[in-house]
């Protein structure tokens, strides 16, 4: 018993995607989805000699075939892909016996300018990984060599997944069809790269990163009775190391940096509330209004209240 047609729902509408003007910017390139379609060529077809000004990526889901790239013939079967690079003229038939089915992604690349992202700051969210991404992978796909190769990492089961977000409309459409247009390319590099070949992810600078994330638990949670031990311990880190942290980060230990947050806050509440000074101790992490007394004069060379009185004055 045959298995059923892995893309038969596609067959009610195969040129539904064409009918969208798709266009999308993905790193520093725009992309311009000229054709994303399923097609067959009848037994004996012969699609004559033609090239493209730009990237069209063939993708045989069944039936069988040839293709004359660089004037070699190659085989074609099901599972397997081809890439045409701008003015590469190739020709395709189907088998004189057996119809052959084609899945055809046929995309143009712009180069964009990158100096408004760059001047937003966009490269600090993340942008910095999707330009290298879209870069490397535009890049490389340039590189394929002009042959068929088996499709090993499904890249064309992503039509199917384009196609059913058209049909369904769910929430995200948009979305789910630009990511599977991506998906097609990258999967289609991988068909032919067995090895790695995308860059490095860049790593965090741990310590700086380990800081930033100590001081926003301080400032979410100095109200509350905050320890070194504690903190280290939110960070999965020992305190010793926390402690270094701080000295390399800020200068000044754990301790003192905790005490400078809740000072800072102190003398917020002291200039624009009313509060006692026992209760602005209580509200800002300090055991007693004598020890917030002795750590805010020595801190600011005054008392609370004289500080009070000396800027409301």
């Amino acid at each position: 018993m045959s298995q059923p047609f892995y893309f038969e729902p596609m067959l009610e509408n195969p040129m539904a995607l064409d009918r969208l003007d798709l266009r999308f910017r993905w790193g520093s390139y725009g992309i311009h989805v000229l054709r994303c379609h399923l097609t067959s060529f009848p037994a004996g077809t012969i699609i004559d000699f033609h090239h493209h000004s730009e990237f069209e990526i063939h993708y045989i889901p069944s039936g069988k075939g040839k293709v004359i790239l660089d004037g070699v013939t190659y085989p074609l079967q099901e599972g397997m892909l081809y890439v045409t690079a701008p003015g590469v003229s190739h020709r395709q038939e189907a088998d004189e016996q057996e119809k052959m089915d084609e899945l055809c992604l046929h995309v143009d690349f712009v180069k964009l300018d990158e100096a408004g992202d760059a001047e937003n700051g966009a490269t600090g969210w993340g942008e910095a990984w999707e330009l290298q991404e879209a870069d490397a992978c535009i890049r490389q796909l340039s590189e394929l060599p002009h042959v068929p190769a088996f499709d090993r990492q499904e890249a064309m089961k992503c039509f199917l997944v384009a196609y059913e977000a058209w049909r369904d409309n769910p929430l995200g459409q948009y979305t789910l069809i630009k990511q599977s247009i991506i998906q097609m390319l990258l999967r289609t590099i991988g068909a032919y790269k067995a090895d790695r070949h995308g860059p490095n992810l860049p790593a965090r600078d741990m310590k700086s990163y380990r800081y930033r994330l100590a001081v926003q638990f301080i400032e979410d949670n100095f109200r509350r009775p905050l320890t070194l031990e504690g903190v280290a311990e939110r960070l999965q880190i020992s305190s010793r190391q926390l402690q270094r942290i701080f000295k390399e980060q800020a200068n000044i230990s754990f301790s003192e940096y905790l005490e400078q947050v809740r000072l800072k806050h102190v003398c917020t509440e002291l200039l624009q509330t009313s509060l006692t000074l026992e209760k602005i101790a209580e509200k800002n992490g300090f055991a007693s209004s004598n020890y917030l007394h002795y750590v805010f004069k020595k801190a600011h060379g005054v008392t609370p209240n004289r500080y009070r009185d000396r800027m409301h004055g």
